[in-house]
């Protein structure tokens, strides 16, 4: 047999060039459905053109390329790479509800910086670890018109702030804790002025100094006779009415600052004391004359407990020195008194008897 007249061996269909061409040929198509796909026919394709066709080493070359080259295409007339399927869909929809295409394929604009939060009524330092959590540069100062300078941040709080959104800026204006906000930044401090409640009763001066915004816990109390405890907010409360403000501090029209002391001097009686009256100064008389130890030298004199003095032992009617039993006319509950047995009556009427007291010394006590 003659071996140049031996036909050629036929090679299977999936190693021919045909299908080699076939498969490069579905890179291009499958690629302008999904990329993903069409690189994976691709890689393929790469595979099929240097182990099956028998091409030489630049054809394959070539064709590598050009695999690559037709998934670009596929994917991009697609819209794979680009998108740009989507968004003249998206136009398209844009032009049917009334909006112009052009607005709706612009590229999206850079966003808008967000508004800085509102950080009014908190503390200074915690005001400004927010803000520079949230990129802000922070800034503070006083915002009373006494320009200090703050020190310790956490005892200020933030009365107003001023932000720059484009410039990540912000500033506060804080004032000490125990201190009213301005009503605008660098204004003068609202303090409470003192009202003058001299000669008011104890309710109606908690009613006015109240309506004037002074904090009541930071009011004390005191009594203006030296005979006469200091008495509690409570007891003072209990007997508003009869315990009366005789002195104050400060004076009327005062600012009452985060410092400042309230003081109210407080006197007390009724319709059945003699005395119903301020002193003229605080501490310097008693409520009832009797309890002055004074008085009790008086006592040789013939001086009784309703406060006038005869001479010879003689009685009357205002109080005068009397003898056992006699009446002395209006006599004050609780004074000193002699001689034992002498009477009198309040002011109420109420009869009253000269006899020893839970002391031991003469009072005048109820019949």
């Amino acid at each position: 047999m003659n071996p140049y007249n031996t036909p050629a061996l036929s090679r299977p269909w999936w190693k021919s060039t045909q299908a080699v061409l076939g498969i490069l040929a579905l890179v291009a198509l499958l690629g302008a459905f999904s990329f993903a796909l069409g690189f994976l026919v691709m890689i393929a394709a790469m595979v099929a053109v240097w182990v099956l066709p028998p091409w030489r080493w630049f054809a394959r070359l070539g064709a590598t390329f050009g695999a690559l080259v037709l998934l670009t295409v596929g994917a991009g007339l697609g819209g794979q790479l680009d998108g740009n399927g989507a968004d003249e869909a998206d136009a398209k929809s844009g032009s049917q509800g009334g909006a112009s295409a052009e607005a709706v394929s612009a590229p999206p604009t850079a966003s808008q910086p967000t508004k800085a939060a509102d950080y009014t009524g908190q503390p200074l330092d915690k005001a400004e670890k927010q803000a520079r959590s949230a990129d802000y540069t922070t800034g503070h100062h006083d915002a009373a018109d006494e320009d200090r300078s703050i020190i310790l941040r956490s005892g200020w709080i933030v009365c107003f702030q001023k932000a720059d959104t484009a410039a990540k800026t912000i500033d506060f204006a804080a004032v000490k804790s125990t201190e009213p906000c301005p009503e605008k930044d660098g204004g003068p401090l609202p303090w409470p002025k003192m009202p003058d409640v001299v000669g008011a009763t104890y309710n109606k001066a908690v009613e006015d100094l109240k309506q004037a915004g002074i904090d009541l816990e930071r009011v004390t109390l005191d009594d203006v006779y030296l005979d006469i405890d200091t008495p509690t907010v409570e007891e003072a409360a209990e007997d508003g009415n009869e315990w009366r403000v005789c002195f104050q501090s400060p004076d009327e029209e005062a600012k009452v600052t985060s410092t400042t002391t309230v003081r109210l001097d407080l006197g007390r009686w009724t319709d059945a004391d003699l005395v119903q009256r301020c002193p003229s100064a605080k501490d310097t008389t008693y409520k009832i004359p009797a309890n002055d130890p004074d008085y009790n030298n008086d006592d040789d004199n013939g001086t009784t407990g309703g406060g006038g003095s005869t001479g010879g032992g003689s009685s009357s009617s205002s109080g005068g020195s009397t003898g056992g039993g006699t009446s002395v006319g209006t006599v004050h509950p609780g004074s000193f008194c002699s001689p034992p047995g002498a009477t009198g009556v309040t002011r109420a009427g109420t009869p009253m008897v000269c006899g020893p007291g839970s002391d031991g010394r003469n009072r005048w006590r109820s019949a």
